[in-house]
């Protein structure tokens, strides 16, 4: 079985942005409009994994004397 090329997130992110920016303007036709929309969702999903992923591999490099501990993000860098 193929193993699926990890999704790089930043640019999934900024591709998204460009979609956004593309359908705000209100120049692309309906059939454009709903083609960009489906590239959104896929992309959108292929972020949040990403997310998922990132944040499971923290969950394990926080643990502690082997119990897991984990603390709210509070935005603060110490």
């Amino acid at each position: 079985m193929a193993r699926k090329k990890p999704v790089d997130f930043e640019q999934s992110l900024g591709a998204l942005q460009v979609l956004v920016e593309r359908l705000e303007s209100g120049e692309l036709s309906l059939e454009d409009s709903l083609t960009a929309f489906e590239q959104g969702v896929a992309l959108t999903r292929e972020c949040q994994s990403a997310l998922t992923q990132a944040e499971q591999k923290v969950q394990q490099l926080v643990e502690q004397n082997g119990t897991l501990t984990t603390q709210p993000f509070d935005g603060n860098i110490e």
